[in-house]
């Protein structure tokens, strides 16, 4: 467990580095960066006992944010619908070295990647593994988001070289929990009586993981960091298809999820990750994806269905 350490967490305020912050500043000294422009969002890390600082990643203006962290753990992206390349590059890459260059004196960096590095199998039930190819899926979401973290894993690689920064480069495939996520997603649209979207014929499985898990999982994984850095698929230990997890959500809620399928030429036909090496630096997962979905949709919408 880390404790009465210095540990800066970006991305405060989206979907995991809140359940991750909160966790970590239990026994720890956290500082939370973000933009902090939602009405409440300072408030809400005050709460969890975060210290909230404004910083601009994108163009490394960090005011007077202190280098002395002893532990770096970067979760910010920019994940933006529109088709600019350079704007990713920067937010998603560029920020990346400045970032670690920033903290350069600390004892380890845990830089946040993703499943959508991986250059897309043409077996939707393929589990990907760290050195299999990388690539550019086109995310529905985010045409830009897939070649930009690629490229953000180049940087952090080289900055942890140039460096000496020990450094653990974690690629996250569906997280979810109370705070969000693809599958929390999910449960929202069978809650309210939406459609939910599946890429066409079949989405493929993921290695869904709770944000209790990767809250729990932050401290080995930041042991676990090298110069060269150390790469690891953060994901769960199971493998569950979109289709299971809304059926679960229909059945608990007692609704008739509406799935509508779309095509999406180049996007990734399956997600679904080897956890092997993650187990070897954290152990097994705590949270079955079962219990760990039916407790997210009901802290989300329990009251409301």
């Amino acid at each position: 467990m880390l404790s009465d350490r210095r540990i800066l967490v970006t991305g405060l305020t989206g979907q995991i580095g809140h359940p991750v912050a909160r966790f970590l500043a239990r026994d720890n000294e956290v500082w939370g960066v973000a933009r902090y422009s939602a009405d409440g969002s300072r408030e809400r890390a005050e709460g969890i006992g975060v210290r909230p600082y404004v910083a601009d990643l994108a163009t490394g203006d960090f005011g007077d944010l202190p280098t002395n962290f002893t532990h770096l753990v970067h979760f910010a992206a920019w994940q933006g619908a529109e088709d600019d390349h350079d704007r990713a590059l920067r937010a998603n890459a560029e920020a990346t070295g400045l970032l670690m260059a920033h903290c350069r004196s600390a004892e380890a960096a845990l830089i946040a990647s993703t499943n959508s590095v991986y250059r897309a199998h043409e077996d939707p039930l393929h589990l990907y593994t760290e050195t299999d190819p990388l690539g550019n899926p086109r995310a529905p979401h985010s045409p830009t988001y897939g070649v930009s973290k690629v490229s953000q894993e180049a940087v952090a690689r080289t900055m942890a070289r140039v460096l000496g920064l020990p450094t653990t480069i974690a690629r996250i495939n569906a997280s979810y929990g109370p705070n969000g996520g693809l599958p929390a997603y999910h449960g929202d649209a069978v809650a309210t009586g939406k459609a939910v979207w599946l890429r066409n014929p079949v989405d493929g499985p993921y290695s869904p993981i709770h944000e209790d898990d990767l809250a729990t999982q932050v401290m080995p994984l930041l042991d676990a960091a090298a110069a060269p850095a150390t790469i690891v698929n953060w994901c769960g230990d199971e493998v569950v298809t979109p289709e299971q997890w809304c059926a679960l959500f229909g059945e608990h809620l007692d609704v008739e999820p509406q799935l509508t399928y779309y095509d999406l030429p180049g996007s990734q036909p399956g997600s679904a990750a080897d956890p092997t090496r993650r187990r070897s630096l954290t152990g097994p997962c705590t949270v079955a994806w079962r219990d760990g979905m039916v407790a997210t949709v009901d802290a989300r919408h329990g009251n409301s269905v």
